[in-house]
């Protein structure tokens, strides 16, 4: 059975005349595909009625710690709402739909409350529903355990359903409709002039995610890559085609060293001054113990048995990092720096192309932009950079780049 997953995020359900549009996309598709199944996300975004974060401050205005049980089973009312309603559309329209939560889909997750990973999915009841001719509307963002609780699945978690739900159905293609047009080498509200990619392999993506990128999540695009499975993301309400996340084999390669840039205003920099070298795999495992995620790390050369290391985390984590830090050295040893923009370069043609880095500190040297920290990997380069100069650097590599 050849089955086409298509998902709608929250902006493209957010009221009666996108889910027509929304309609007439599924409506088109059914032309070529026999069977679709779709997933939705719930309706709007924060302030609209039934979005999600509206569902959560129902119970936080009354408790502002409700247990997270709680809030799954509200969270989860937002995607039912949504699905049901467009089944209900369709139906209008002629076209048989039908709606099931993400228990009766068959998705069985874990018992973590609020950030449920997927075990398993039993696609029976799908399949039968496909068979009866019908479109198979699903709730996104949850699932359920075996004991019968209800769990959603975190951040991204309706992209996740997706293509989790693609994977179970032997689906090649999963089709992500959004608010954006497709995945652009950079933010396009950063740098106006920025292009759309027509395509994008999975690595690429997952590093770009990872760095700040928004349009996807990781957790779906590792499923993605890990199963083979095609991921296009666009606009719901246009023709304007998107951007197709796949692998390398399935790619029109060209003689493009850098596929995207991504930038991160999140961190801090963290540098601690003198401290004796047998500490420093103590420190970190106090960070990590205090649920403190460390990034970019340097550390210079020991001298009299201590050394200068370096670090970015999260500034919401600053103050709980701080309090480890200083069971080591005093505060005078440690500097704190919140004026960094993380600054990445991402591209599969960097494995085979020397001189990228050598550009890279030219661009900045010729625009007086100081770099404070740099790690890299096979396909990607990231800097931190003072805040004020990302302009310049978005502008200046874009242009040497041709991206």
């Amino acid at each position: 059975m050849e089955v086409l997953v298509q998902k709608f995020g929250g902006t493209s359900v957010a009221s009666y005349e996108k889910m027509k549009e929304v309609c007439k996309i599924i409506e088109a598709h059914k032309e070529k595909y026999k069977n679709i199944a779709v997933v939705v996300s719930a309706m709007g975004r924060k302030g609209a009625p039934y979005a999600t974060d509206t569902l959560i401050s129902m119970c936080t205005n009354i408790n502002d710690r409700p247990t997270k049980r709680e809030l799954d089973m509200i969270m989860s009312c937002g995607e039912i709402i949504s699905g049901t309603i467009l089944a209900t559309m369709l139906d209008s329209m002629g076209i048989p739909a039908t709606f099931l939560t993400g228990t009766q889909a068959g998705i069985i997750t874990t018992k973590a409350f609020s950030n449920a990973k997927i075990k398993k999915i039993n696609p029976k009841k799908i399949q039968r529903e496909l068979a009866d001719g019908k479109v198979v509307i699903i709730a996104g963002f949850q699932g359920g355990t075996e004991d019968g609780e209800i769990t959603t699945l975190g951040r991204g978690g309706s992209d996740t359903s997706a293509v989790a739900i693609g994977k179970a159905l032997g689906s090649d293609l999963v089709q992500i409709y959004t608010d954006v047009d497709g995945i652009y080498f950079t933010d396009p509200r950063k740098y106006s002039q920025a292009k759309k990619l027509k395509e994008i392999e999975y690595e690429e993506m997952l590093e770009l995610a990872s760095l700040g990128a928004q349009v996807m999540h990781s957790r779906s695009v590792e499923l993605a890559q890990k199963y083979n499975i095609e991921l296009y993301v666009g606009l719901s309400c246009s023709d304007i085609e998107g951007t197709y996340i796949r692998g390398s084999k399935d790619m029109k390669l060209e003689d493009k060293v850098i596929t995207g840039l991504a930038t991160c205003d999140n961190d801090a920099a963290i540098t601690i001054v003198d401290i004796k070298i047998e500490d420093v795999s103590k420190l970190f495992e106090q960070v990590a113990i205090n649920g403190v995620s460390v990034d970019m790390i340097s550390q210079t050369a020991p001298k009299d048995g201590k050394v200068n290391v370096s670090f970015t985390i999260a500034k919401d984590d600053l103050n709980e990092c701080e309090s480890v830090v200083e069971k080591f050295v005093s505060k005078e040893n440690i500097i704190v720096d919140e004026d960094i923009t993380k600054f990445s370069l991402v591209g599969l043609g960097m494995k085979h192309t020397s001189g990228v880095a050598a550009k890279v500190f030219k661009i900045f040297s010729d625009n007086n932009i100081a770099v404070k920290l740099i790690t890299t990997s096979e396909i990607r380069i990231t800097c931190a950079i003072s805040s004020d100069d990302k302009n310049v650097a978005i502008r200046e590599v874009a242009k040497e780049f041709n991206i």
